[in-house]
């Protein structure tokens, strides 16, 4: 058949379809959609990081505590609930528990003080402002082995600072390290980090409205009155939070090990009794020991306890926590 012999609807046809655009089968994605993926997309590192690093980890340790391994010998049983029940018929394990409760009561509120009275320090209108707060704030940043050899440093009972300077009066040295005085020692290292508390105050108290300290001081109230009527309610969501995380850190310290006259893992069980809390228990079980699968109780035994503390302190501020927005709200 030959061109001419084609009809002319046939020979139209191919240039009418050339002319269109071919349709797009590809199924649309809806924005929706593309804000899940985005979200996820994102997301994934820090959640497989949380799985690995964290859910994992746990569940190890979980299944750990069921069982008497060591560590190094492949020679080990399940015992079920056997660590657990050792664990609260211990009186080491409750020893350490009640010394860790009294640093943490001791330790949180004068952090917290000590943070609240220097931001309100570096608040105020003078000059270098910015100055003092970077000098206040860096000790902060040091590292904990850097603040423990520097802090052991400084009390050593023979070499010295501190015990260089009480000679030049005329006393005795001090046994820093040792006790009665270890305590001491360790509530000032936490102290010495109080420019992170600082930071965190310093932000609320830049949040706090100036219009209602200015109404405050028309109706004649006190600088004290004012800071205890108007900002520290104001602050409370920040004092909240700083409770909670102080908490958590204060049962978790590793500073007493730190500041062993030994210095390592091993010299764990040569502590003054004053500093060997609840994780110095820990770490002599897991390092001194051997016994992994005791350590593992003894750490989900924490990991519940501060779940408690924490739900604990949640509920009886709920009525003392000012919010500028209810966080109870729905959108």
């Amino acid at each position: 058949m030959t061109v001419d012999q084609i009809p002319v609807t046939e020979r139209s046809r191919p240039a009418a379809s050339a002319g269109r655009a071919a349709p797009d089968r590809r199924p649309r994605i809806s924005m929706t959609a593309r804000r899940h993926r985005a979200f996820y997309l994102f997301t994934a590192p820090w959640i497989l990081g949380f799985l690995l690093l964290t859910i994992v980890p746990m569940a190890y340790a979980l299944w750990l505590s069921f069982t008497t391994y060591d560590g190094i010998s492949p020679h080990w049983r399940y015992v079920g609930l056997g660590n657990y029940t050792e664990l609260f018929s211990d009186p080491q394990t409750w020893n350490s528990l009640g010394r860790t409760g009294l640093f943490a009561l001791t330790s949180v509120p004068l952090s917290i003080i000590a943070g609240l009275g220097l931001a309100v320090l570096v608040n105020r209108p003078v000059k270098a402002r910015g100055l003092f707060r970077t000098l206040l704030y860096l000790p902060a940043v040091v590292p904990p082995v850097g603040v423990g050899l520097t802090f052991k440093a400084l009390f050593d009972q023979n070499s010295g600072a501190a015990n260089g300077v009480i000679t030049l009066f005329g006393f005795d040295a001090l046994g820093w390290l040792a006790d009665p005085y270890a305590r001491f020692v360790l509530l000032m290292s936490v102290l010495w980090a109080a420019g992170n508390v600082m930071i965190i105050s310093l932000a609320g108290l830049q949040d706090v409205p100036r219009e209602l300290h200015e109404a405050a001081r028309i109706d004649g109230a006190s600088a004290w009155r004012t800071f205890r009527s108007i900002t520290v309610p104001l602050l409370s969501p920040v004092l909240l939070f700083q409770t909670v995380t102080g908490v958590i850190a204060s049962v978790q310290t590793i500073m007493p090990l730190l500041l062993s006259p030994d210095g390592t893992t091993a010299g764990v069980t040569a502590l003054p009794q004053s500093n060997y809390l609840y994780m110095m228990h820990v770490f002599s079980q897991y390092f001194a020991l051997g016994r992994y699968g005791y350590a593992s109780a003894l750490l989900w035994v924490l990991f519940v306890l501060i779940l408690i503390v924490t739900g604990l302190i949640f509920k009886f501020t709920s009525g003392v926590v000012f919010y500028n927005v209810d966080p109870e709200a729905k959108k």
